[in-house]
């Protein structure tokens, strides 16, 4: 068995990714293609312990004895089409899709083929409503994670057609923008409250002419669309339109659109991501091959809970079709989601930062409540930790028993992979849900223009802090950044990607195209990364939102409150400078746990909305943000020197967070422009 040493020469070696200066490229990327091999790999990890050895060379020298990045995992598997009639192959027409009628019922599942054949009933149907088959045709999607959203995607994919998911909490004129962008004729939906939005926009967007529901419709809405010469139809009506009238199948090449999914628009308007069924099926291709044996298989099921029409569930989702695994459903409420969990009882799930800190945070209460928790806990994740650091992976200890018993039965009991993306996990959260949930626990990095992951972290490396090696499908190179003193040479600069994955332009937008894409085909992300001893990446900083203080210094928003959410007291932050000030401001979303204990502990009394209007509280946690930034290393004139607590908290609701859970830093200055100017004044 390899110690820690071993092992991280062991990635080293293995992933000697290099930076490549902006300057000057002379430098090439190699790339991470293993895990290392498990002795004993249980049909039932959940009950045993996975202990991992040697690397697996031959797995290594398969994939990348000719140096080269890789397109597929399966030559015969090129779309995503050619995934679902793998999976069909594989699970021997196993569960596929499942779903719960009502809160209270189990889940029911569809098999492969008869995904499949509603599919082709749905998109024949469609051909039947003046939609033609081929690149031409633009197919919106309204609607949560359910059946109906894969069977429409998997229509498109029948007929070459390109699917556009709507986010399910954009607003009627983003969606209008997307709509008449993509040329969408058609968009299917969920609920009859967006059939009425659809149509309220209905003379902006004259070239929609179809609006396809999966519920139950009534009247007056049909008499209103009539009335704007707009056809509402439901999903049953054109499925059964479809079986009446077959048509011959149109499928698309590797090369052709799947999908325009369109950015979150942190800044002005989303742009339409362009992704080819070749981006996507290299990128799944890639994460399986760095999963290796863990990879999904026909036993698996997964948990769908992250919107589809974002590209990391939508990847998790094709690489369990490609593996013959099946799809679960949530029930569409958030807050049911434990209950869905522990129906479902999935293998696999895709997470974010914000559900893991969550049950972080309740644990942590529970445990900071009791000096015998606190103690019992500690010992715990100082028995689970020192397992983890000798490649062990189980969750059948007598402290899985004691003390993580209830962490796992949250999620169903059997998870056996977990995938954290979307935005950076701090290293405490992330070696807590190892240690509690006793499974494979990996965190990757990527952007929507690069399908979804382009790295993601070793099957049994327990190390945090950073987001793994590129994947099979990509390289990766540093570029100089010198107006903010990072350059290749020293492994640090901005991160760019080019491989299979990359996409092909924003739609209809060449200029955007032209800043994202250079003439090489490097996709620069604007985010600045850093090599580390062991040849993973690190995300410290981000390039796009630098500004400059009156006395010339340069300032990384993004990089100071990722360090300030080090503070226990900061549950969201937002810092603020501008050009013609010398000093940095914060607006912060307290931590409520914390943050009344404090109150408690100084003697403040009243409403969470008191609380946080007390001139004390605010003083206690400004001088704690002070701390942790010295402590990391930030410079005087980066540390914020006044703040203000905002007892709301930033959400997608009030509008000051993206569907993605990213901060709309332009909203956020508008929203909070009184107290900025505030702020500044007493300041003076």
């Amino acid at each position: 068995m390899m110690d820690m040493d071993s092992y991280l020469n062991y990635v080293g070696g293995m992933a000697g990714a290099a930076a490549i200066s902006g300057a000057a490229a002379v430098a090439t990327a190699l790339y991470i293609r293993s895990c290392p091999k498990p002795l004993v790999l249980p049909q039932d990890i959940h009950h045993q312990a996975i202990t991992l050895d040697t690397p697996d060379q031959e797995r290594v020298s398969a994939y990348c004895k000719d140096g080269k990045l890789k397109e597929c995992i399966y030559e015969d598997v090129r779309t995503i089409h050619d995934v679902m009639e793998r999976g069909a192959r594989v699970s021997k027409n196993g569960n596929c899709l499942g779903y719960r009628a009502s809160k209270n019922s189990p889940y029911t599942f569809l098999s492969y083929n008869e995904v499949l054949t509603r599919a082709l009933h749905f998109g024949c149907g469609l051909m039947q409503l003046d939609l033609e088959p081929g690149q031409n045709t633009f197919i919106g999607i309204y609607a949560q994670n359910s059946v109906e959203w894969i069977l429409t995607e998997h229509a498109c994919y029948y007929f070459s057609a390109v699917l556009v998911p709507l986010y399910d909490t954009l607003g009627p004129h983003t969606s209008t923008i997307i709509i008449n962008q993509s040329s969408i004729s058609a968009v299917v939906v969920d609920k009859e409250d967006k059939v009425r939005a659809l149509l309220a926009e209905s003379p902006s967007t004259p070239g929609l002419r179809t609006i396809v529901a999966t519920c139950e419709v009534s009247e007056a809405v049909i008499s209103m669309a009539e009335a704007m010469d707009v056809c509402v139809l439901t999903f049953a009506e054109v499925e059964a339109l479809g079986r009446e009238h077959p048509s011959q199948p149109v499928l698309p090449s590797s090369q052709d659109l799947a999908t325009v999914c369109y950015t979150s628009g942190t800044t002005g308007s989303p742009k339409g991501v362009m992704l080819t069924h070749g981006n996507i099926v290299a990128d799944v291709s890639a994460t399986l091959m760095q999963l290796g044996p863990f990879a999904p298989g026909p036993s698996d099921v997964m948990m769908s809970f992250l919107p589809c029409a974002h590209m990391l569930e939508r990847v998790c989702e094709v690489a369990t079709y490609m593996g013959g695994g099946s799809v679960g459903f949530y029930s569409g409420d958030i807050r049911a989601l434990v209950d869905d969990y522990k129906a479902l009882r999935p293998t696999i799930t895709p997470s974010v930062p914000r559900l893991l800190n969550r049950i972080h945070d309740k644990v942590m209460a529970k445990v900071n409540g009791s000096k015998f928790r606190s103690w019992l806990f500690k010992r715990a994740m100082n028995s689970k930790l020192n397992e983890l650091n000798k490649f062990i992976i189980r969750n059948n200890s007598i402290w899985d028993s004691l003390v993580f018993k209830k962490v796992r039965e949250s999620m169903g009991g059997r998870v056996r992979l977990l995938v954290c993306g979307s935005a950076p996990l701090a290293g405490n959260v992330l070696t807590f849900v190892r240690c509690a949930l006793g499974c494979i626990v990996l965190e990757g990095y990527g952007q929507t223009e690069g399908v979804a992951p382009c790295t993601l972290t070793l099957v049994g490396d327990p190390t945090v802090e950073h987001v793994g090696p590129p994947l099979p499908c990509c390289a990766i190179k540093l570029a100089d950044v010198p107006e903010m003193e990072y350059y290749a040479s020293q492994n640090k600069g901005e991160v760019c990607i080019r491989g299979y994955n990359v996409f092909k332009g924003y739609l209809k937008d060449p200029e955007k195209t032209a800043e994202a894409l250079d003439k090489d085909g490097w996709l620069h992300t604007g985010d600045i990364g850093e090599w580390q001893p062991n040849n993973a990446l690190k995300i410290i900083d981000r390039k796009k939102h630098i500004f400059k203080l009156s006395q010339g210094e340069y300032i990384a928003p993004e990089k100071i409150e990722n360090i300030y959410l080090g503070s226990k007291y900061i549950s969201q932050i937002f810092v603020h400078g501008e050009s013609l000030k010398s000093c940095l401001i914060a607006v912060v979303c307290p931590e409520m746990e914390e943050t009344k204990a404090l109150a408690k502990s100084l003697g403040v009394k009243g409403s969470w909305e008191e609380i946080c209007q007390s001139k004390e509280i605010k003083k206690h946690i400004l001088e704690d943000m002070s701390s942790v930034g010295k402590k990391e290393g930030l410079k005087s004139y980066e540390q914020v020197k006044d703040i203000y607590l905002f007892s709301e908290g930033f959400s997608i609701k009030n509008e000051l967070l993206t569907p993605t859970l990213k901060t709309k830093r332009p909203e956020l200055k508008k929203y909070f422009a009184g107290q900025i100017e505030a702020m500044y004044q007493m300041l003076v």
